[in-house]
């Protein structure tokens, strides 16, 4: 059994869960519309370009949770995934996750969203186990701060190291799929790195390293 590690945003779906989870709320006037897509557009560029300050959109995005109860999250989440996120899968992704799943991998998914968004999405692709970055919920509720390190570009690596750790399992074997060059440090440890429909800076990357290049897009 090999691992077969997968990138969500982007890669698995054609699209980004965390950025559209942020129009999402702003379509439903939940959150100040001009002012919070103006920042949540801004968030995004910065991960497109590699410099994202992971602890200030981390703040930026949880806030919008705090004082929601979680039975009014899960009503919301489930109309995101209906509006927002279904029309973002992709046939070839689905036949992938299938064409490990018969070859006994063990599928993951590690994702810098946090684990609210993604944990929905990630089970509705067929897939049990996810490392993300981690809310912090007391009392059953959100305090906009999170738990732990969050699965972002180096911070990747560290918590698959410790899930491996906890896993008793190795990266013997493994791939690693993804779209981004914020998961370089992750594409360098797996033992098979593939970037599909990659961003400009990973192609070169990978034509540089001579790694295989993908779609999954329709």
């Amino acid at each position: 059994m090999a691992l077969a590690i997968f990138d969500l945003d982007n890669t698995l779906i054609a699209g980004d869960s965390d950025h559209s989870w942020g129009e999402f709320l702003v379509n439903r006037n939940l959150v100040d519309q001009g002012h919070y897509k103006t920042t949540n557009d801004k968030f995004y560029t910065d991960y497109e370009n590699g410099c994202l300050d992971i602890f200030k959109y981390l703040e930026f995005s949880l806030t919008a949770l705090v004082g929601l109860s979680q039975n009014k999250l899960n009503n919301l989440h489930r109309q995101f995934m209906a509006e927002m996120i279904e029309p973002l899968k992709q046939p070839k992704a689905a036949r992938l996750i299938q064409q490990h799943r018969l070859a006994g991998d063990r599928l993951l998914v590690v994702t810098a969203t946090n684990s609210f968004v993604a944990e929905p999405i990630v089970k509705s692709l067929g897939i049990n186990e996810l490392l993300a970055t981690d809310p912090e919920i007391i009392d059953g509720c959100f305090t906009g701060k999170i738990v732990g390190t969050p699965t972002y570009q180096h911070g990747k690596v560290e918590r698959l190291n410790s899930w491996l750790q906890e896993n008793n399992e190795t990266l013997d074997g493994s791939c690693f799929y993804s779209d981004s060059i914020n998961d370089l440090p992750l594409l360098l440890e797996v033992a098979r790195p593939i970037a599909v429909d990659p961003d400009d800076a990973l192609r070169q990357e990978a034509l540089h390293r001579h790694w295989e290049i993908i779609s999954l897009r329709n």
